[in-house]
């Protein structure tokens, strides 16, 4: 047992389903993505990878997907009926089985479809065991997300002072850094903050309007 262990380390989430990787982890994936993309979405479209791919509908990973995008937690029983509620929000959804490389078995793609001109939005995560799961695709660029502290994700081109701009917002502001990444694709840049307390609208107005962001989006 970890030293740190907590209560849900030892005997995992409460949950509807018969998997914590499959059902509350899934949950939890589509859950965190729901938060980090836009509103106003009216499809999304599951990829489902290994173990996901052969086993959600026994395991109902495809219910507990849906869930999540619909904003159920692990343990809410709606997740049984999560198609009717997306069918009455008008959400449709789409489970699309196939190879997403060398990643965990439990990974899943998904895009988010919008009416109009709005760009679809990508997001891929990985059930990690024991209800626990992490964010490690948006857009494309590689992450690293938990979803465990106030985190702050900005993607943009690679342009001089952004780390010390924002650095300095939340230093003015009287935020702790708790972790701070950049990772980089070619020229683009997708830095992740977290934070050991919650941003205030009025700090996040401020970081928002100071660089020229391609993608920013905080999530408490």
């Amino acid at each position: 047992m970890p030293v740190n262990a907590s209560v849900f380390d030892i005997i995992g989430p409460v949950m509807v389903g018969p998997s914590s990787s499959h059902t509350a982890g899934a949950c939890k994936i589509a859950n965190t993505a729901r938060k980090i993309v836009d509103e106003g979405f009216n499809e999304v479209d599951f990829y489902l990878h290994g173990s996901f791919a052969k086993t959600y509908k026994g395991h109902g990973t495809n219910r507990a997907l849906v869930g999540g995008v619909l904003g159920f937690e692990p343990e809410d029983d709606r997740i049984i009926n999560a198609f009717s509620y997306a069918d009455e929000a008008g959400i449709k959804y789409k489970f699309i089985e196939t190879d997403l490389g060398e990643v965990h078995p439990n990974t899943v793609r998904m895009v988010f479809k919008y009416p109009g001109d709005h760009e679809d939005v990508d997001v891929q995560g990985t059930s990690i065991g024991g209800g626990a799961m992490v964010i490690n695709r948006i857009m494309g660029q590689p992450i690293e997300y938990y979803a465990k502290r106030p985190t702050l994700f900005m993607g943009y081109g690679e342009q001089k002072g952004v780390i010390a701009f924002v650095s300095n917002i939340l230093y003015d502001n009287g935020y702790n850094i708790h972790t701070m990444k950049t990772i980089k694709d070619g020229d683009s840049v997708m830095l992740v903050c977290e934070l050991d307390e919650p941003l205030t609208d009025e700090a996040l107005e401020t970081i928002k309007n100071g660089k020229d962001f391609d993608f920013i989006k905080y999530i408490g």
